[in-house]
């Protein structure tokens, strides 16, 4: 496996057959390894000809195999993809600073430099492969307030971290509508670092479109927020849908929507222990625990809070065991006050380190040292602070609360 995913693109272009389907309303468009890497090596080559290698580059194209092929396309330049972000465009533009844009032909972007995807059609083989390693920053990810700098190396751990966990390969087909920051790992990266086919949806897709999709190409991997599993539980119209080989329906959701999307589909062959539960940080690039087949605990209420030893109680609060942290990932559980472990089962903030650990925020010095520089006392090691309150119990990582709403 290469460093970056220009390596791994590469590695992998030599695979026949498609890679990539992507489904809307006029059809299905096919897009194999060799010609995604064809097509990044030509867009790649057309943005370093403008002299944009090393600079940011804002990706404003509908999410379809042309905005998978741009983000590669800088990558293959050696620039910083600041992918279409979910929130507003122009704070956007002011944070990111991006020399260009790359938009959909006659769109004028006022204030940047645009290219419009058609133009950047150099031949592939003038590219030549920029200087890049897994420290060299790939992309902006705009999360809540900031833009979280995730590098090669993070995407290519976090990816990694990601198949280990699904335990999906080449056979797994997966099913993705590339709607927010994770899609693009679990829907396109992942796949191309598994060798597995995937199909990619708009995502305007309807929860009708998606389990259509599932059902029709046999896929064994695909997810989505506890929003989109509660609209599937509740649209009508799909008793011919066939769930029975989904083995991974990863979601950060609640065990009671997974209950009703489990009782409305099981008879479609859907089986709850397909739910894959997840702890996502977009500052830990993605995936930081999880664990097939969803486990809900419950605890005395008032040993919950930071400090506090987690004691089980047949009438108490319920809580989601996320699973167990992905591999190459520490997890403590920390005192926030003393910046010391807390005792095993103990509730305290969850502090993570690992090779997908982001670099910071950008333009925040001061924010990326409280988030990304927490130490244990003693300690010279990095970890990330998530805010997050939890605790560990029979080896699995429970997350209760926001710290400061303990």
């Amino acid at each position: 496996m290469g460093p970056t995913f220009v390596d791994v693109l590469r590695e992998r272009a030599a695979a026949p057959g498609p890679a990539f389907e992507y489904v809307d309303g006029s059809g299905s468009v096919f897009l194999g390894h060799p010609e995604l890497d064809a097509r990044a090596r030509s867009i790649g080559a057309s943005l370093t000809a403008h002299g944009l290698s090393g600079h940011r580059i804002l990706v404003l194209l509908p999410r379809d195999l042309d905005y998978v092929a741009a983000l590669f396309g800088c990558w293959y330049a050696g620039a910083v993809a600041v992918p279409r972000p979910d929130r507003d465009l122009a704070a956007v533009l002011e944070d990111a600073d991006p020399a260009a844009a790359i938009v959909p032909p006659d769109t004028v972007l006022p204030g940047v430099a645009t290219l419009s995807i058609e133009e950047l059609a150099a031949a592939p083989d003038d590219w030549r492969r920029p200087d890049l390693g897994p420290d060299s920053l790939a992309l902006l990810h705009y999360a809540g307030e900031h833009a979280v700098m995730v590098s090669h190396g993070n995407l290519v751990a976090g990816t990694r971290q990601t198949g280990r966990c699904f335990g999906a390969g080449p056979d797994a087909g997966v099913v993705s509508r590339l709607a927010e920051h994770r899609d693009l790992l679990t829907g396109v990266l992942h796949p191309i670092l598994a060798g597995s086919r995937a199909t990619l949806l708009s995502p305007r897709a309807g929860a009708a479109d998606w389990l259509r999709a599932i059902s029709d190409r046999r896929a064994r991997v695909s997810g989505g927020s506890e929003r989109d599993f509660a609209q599937a539980a509740v649209t009508g119209g799909l008793d011919e849908v066939d769930l029975s080989t989904w083995d991974v329906a990863f979601t950060d959701g609640s065990t009671s929507t997974m209950d009703a999307f489990t009782d409305r589909f099981a008879r479609n062959g859907f089986r709850r222990s397909s739910f894959f539960s997840c702890y996502w940080l977009p500052e830990a690039t993605a995936l930081v625990a999880g664990r097939r087949g969803p486990v809900v605990r419950s605890f005395d209420a008032d040993t919950l809070a930071p400090g506090r030893l987690a004691r089980p109680r047949a009438e108490g609060t319920p809580v989601l065991d996320r699973g167990r942290p992905a591999d190459e990932l520490e997890v403590v559980i920390v005192d926030p006050l003393t910046a010391t472990r807390c005792p095993d089962g103990t509730a305290g903030e969850i502090w993570v380190a690992g090779p997908n650990v982001a670099a910071g925020y950008l333009g925040r010095p001061g924010a990326s040292e409280r988030t990304f520089c927490a130490r244990l006392r003693g300690s010279t090691d990095n970890f990330l602070r998530t805010g997050d309150v939890g605790f560990v119990h029979d080896g699995g990582l429970h997350v209760t609360d926001a710290l400061a709403a303990a």
